[in-house]
C-alpha cells in the first residue's frame, strides 16, 4: 500500500514527538494553577515556563502573553474592544477576524493579495473616530506575507490600533512583534506542531485589553477560566522547537518553487496565486482551469495525497475562496487548491503531488483548457 502523503500543514501540523512527551508528563500531574498548595504551584510553574517560550517565538515579554483556546478566540478577543468606533480589515482576513467584525470597512488588496496601503490611508483619513485595523501577517490560503510594519506605521499615524493575525506565519518565518509595531498579535499552537485547542493573544504594553470571558480572573484578569495546563505546556515546547527549526522550514521554499515550476511546465494554463509576492516558504495555491477544487481534493485524496481547498474551517465544507475573489481570480477561485508542507515533509512528497496533479489534469482538465486564464 502506498504511504499517504500529508500536505495540509496550514490546516494543522502533526504533533511533534517532544510535544507529545511534554504533554504526557503534564497530563500525569494533578493541580489547578490557581491553587496555592504545592500541586497548584507546580502547574503554575509549568504554565509560566510555557508563557516564556511562546513570548520568545515572537520577541515579546512573557507578561504580554494571554493564553486562549486557539487562534480564533485570540482574534475574537482582540476585536472585542468595544470602545473603538471603527474597524478596518483587509479583504483577505481569516473568517475569525472578518466575522468577528462584520461591520468592518474592507481594505482592498491587489492581484497578488497584498493590502493596498494607499486605500488604508484614505479610509483612516475619512474621519477622526478611534479606529482598529486588522491585517494578517501571512495568508492561510496563498501564503502571501503582508507589509504589516508599514500598515502599523500608517495606522498609528492616524491614532489607530493594529491587530495582526499571525497564526499562519508563526513557525514559518521569524516574527518580531516590536519590529512589526502591532498592538495585538494572535497565535495558535496546532499550526506549528503543538496541540489543537490552545493559542495566545500577545498584547503590547501600550494596548488595553477588555476581557471577553469573565470569571475567576485567570491570565491576569484578561481571560477567565482554568488554564489548559497540558495544552499550554505543549504549546510552549512547540514554540521553542519552531524557533530552532526555522531554517529547515525556510528550506521548503526551494522544494515548493521546484514543484510549481514542474506543474506549470506540464500545465501552462495553471495559475499560482501570489507567486510574485513574498510568501511563506511552505505554501502554494494553484488553480487547475476547468476542474473544481473539490474534485481535485477528492481525487488526490484517493491517490493518497492530502491537500485542501481554501481554509479548513468546518469539516466537509468546500466553498469559493473569498481570498482569491478579493485578488480578482474570477472563476479560477473555484479551481484552486492549497498545498502546504511542514516539518515532516520530504522531496518525495512534492514528487507525488506533481505526479498526482498532472495525472488528474490529463484525465479531466486538458480538454477544458480552452477558456482558461493565462498563468500568473
Amino acid at each position: 500500500m502506498t504511504t499517504p502523503i500529508y500536505l495540509d500543514y496550514n490546516a494543522t501540523a502533526p504533533l511533534k514527538p517532544a510535544v507529545v512527551e511534554a504533554m504526557a508528563v503534564a497530563l500525569a500531574e494533578t493541580g489547578n494553577a490557581s491553587s496555592v498548595h504545592r500541586f497548584g504551584r507546580l502547574a503554575r510553574r509549568a504554565i509560566e515556563s510555557a508563557r516564556g517560550q511562546v513570548a520568545a517565538l515572537v520577541g515579546a515579554s512573557p507578561h504580554q502573553v494571554v493564553f486562549t483556546a486557539g487562534g480564533t478566540e485570540a482574534n475574537n478577543l482582540a476585536l472585542a474592544q468595544r470602545s473603538l468606533a471603527r474597524v478596518l480589515a483587509s479583504a483577505v482576513e481569516h473568517e475569525s477576524v472578518s466575522r468577528a467584525a462584520d461591520n468592518a470597512l474592507v481594505v482592498p488588496v491587489d492581484g497578488q493579495g497584498l493590502v493596498d496601503l494607499g486605500a488604508l490611508e484614505r479610509l483612516l483619513a475619512r474621519e477622526s473616530a478611534p479606529a482598529f485595523v486588522a491585517v494578517m501577517l501571512a495568508n492561510n490560503e496563498t501564503g502571501v506575507i503582508q507589509p504589516v510594519a508599514e500598515v502599523a506605521h500608517i495606522a498609528h499615524a492616524h491614532g489607530a490600533l493594529v491587530h495582526c493575525d499571525a497564526v499562519q506565519a508563526a513557525g514559518k518565518i521569524a516574527i518580531d512583534m516590536a519590529a512589526l509595531g502591532v498592538d495585538t498579535l494572535a497565535l495558535s499552537a496546532h499550526k506549528l506542531g503543538g496541540p489543537q485547542g490552545v493559542g495566545a493573544l500577545v498584547v503590547a504594553d501600550r494596548a488595553a485589553l477588555q476581557p471577553m470571558l469573565l470569571g475567576g480572573g485567570q491570565e491576569r484578569g484578561r481571560r477567565a477560566g482554568t488554564e489548559n495546563t497540558a495544552g499550554i505546556v505543549g504549546f510552549g515546547v512547540a514554540a521553542e522547537l519552531a524557533i530552532r527549526d526555522i531554517e529547515a522550514i525556510s528550506g521548503l521554499a526551494g522544494l515548493r518553487d521546484q514543484m510549481e515550476a514542474r506543474l506549470r511546465r506540464a500545465v501552462p494554463e495553471a495559475t499560482v496565486f501570489g507567486a510574485a509576492a513574498p510568501r511563506l516558504p511552505n505554501t502554494s495555491c494553484i488553480a487547475m482551469p476547468g476542474v473544481a477544487a473539490e474534485t481535485q481534493v477528492m481525487a488526490l485524496d484517493l491517490a493518497g495525497i492530502a491537500v485542501s481547498a481554501g481554509s479548513a474551517c468546518s469539516s466537509g465544507k468546500v466553498k469559493a475562496s473569498h481570498v482569491l475573489a478579493a485578488m480578482g481570480a474570477g472563476d479560477l477561485a473555484g479551481n484552486a487548491i492549497r498545498v502546504s508542507a511542514g516539518w515532516r515533509s520530504a522531496p518525495a512528497d512534492f514528487d507525488r503531488l506533481v505526479e498526482g496533479w498532472t495525472s488528474l489534469w490529463a484525465r479531466l482538465g486538458a480538454h477544458r483548457a480552452g477558456s482558461a486564464a493565462p498563468a500568473a
